[in-house]
């Protein structure tokens, strides 16, 4: 047995459960452990949460890293940052869930570690878009609204996206992109006659 195989049946758990509503037993069952044995590999839910937790993250941090190395126009970053975004939470749609629904039930010593990892994540974001901003790509906008509102409208996604539906993950990623760069040009005055 491999902790990466707990971590991930546990993922799948909190996400059709609930945290709270998961238990060990019902861990330890998934993987086909006894509840003692899986004792053996992690020490209690708050670790297994704060792991799913942290995994997720890092990829996502990952994922914006490499957007914003591969450089370019702000308005094509910004469009293969959703994608990926909308990638990974269609993708991996149990760390997404876990993600977005179960961070308030780590304890406050573990929530701040995790608080100041995702702040990492968000701020990725906002360097996206104030070097839109500062380039001239983009309109002068608030790059703290404008990153809640792009993070929001992706990651709702994971109550309503069904990988059977009428678009793709991506075809929806690029019809995000395009409302939001619409919004983000900068807005051009007729010139008086």
């Amino acid at each position: 047995m491999h902790r990466g195989d707990i971590i991930q049946a546990a993922a799948q758990i909190f996400r059709q459960k609930g945290y709270q509503a998961a238990s060990m037993q019902d861990i330890a069952d998934a993987v086909g452990l006894q509840k003692a044995s899986l004792y053996h590999h992690v020490a209690s839910k708050q670790e297994i949460l704060l792991e799913i937790l942290d995994q997720a993250i890092d990829v996502l941090i990952a994922d914006m890293q490499a957007v914003i190395e591969a450089g370019g126009p702000p308005e094509e970053q910004l469009r293969q940052a959703m994608r990926a975004y909308v990638s990974r939470v269609t993708q991996e749609a149990s760390l997404a869930a876990v993600l977005q629904l179960e961070h308030r039930n780590l304890e406050p010593r573990m929530r701040a570690r995790h608080v100041a990892r995702r702040d990492r994540y968000d701020d990725l974001w906002r360097t996206l878009i104030r070097r839109g901003v500062e380039g001239g790509a983009f309109r002068d906008v608030d790059e703290n609204m404008v990153s809640f509102a792009l993070l929001g409208v992706q990651n709702w996604m994971i109550t309503w996206y069904r990988p059977e539906g009428r678009l793709s993950a991506l075809e929806i990623a690029d019809q995000f992109a395009d409302l939001f760069l619409q919004g983000l040009l900068p807005v051009t005055r007729p010139v008086p006659a």
